[in-house]
């Protein structure tokens, strides 16, 4: 059996991702497209904050499942 096992809200931190939103393309695409379906940049929310946005449940849920 195999299961995979994502964070759940608490999880969060800024900058979560940042490592590799730098170095793969896949990565840059994927918050991209977070930022578009969203109509709002979460991608910006989760690299650089803040904190306080970052920690607001419409905010946490949608950047957890982005970086996962």
């Amino acid at each position: 059996m195999k299961a995979l096992i994502f964070p759940g809200q608490g999880s969060q931190s800024i900058g979560m991702g940042k490592e590799l939103y730098k170095n793969f393309d896949l990565v840059k695409k994927i918050f991209k497209e977070a930022d578009e379906k969203l109509n709002y940049p979460i991608s910006k929310i989760i690299l650089d904050g803040p904190e306080s946005e970052l920690k607001l449940t419409e905010n946490t849920q949608p950047a957890i499942l982005t970086v996962s």
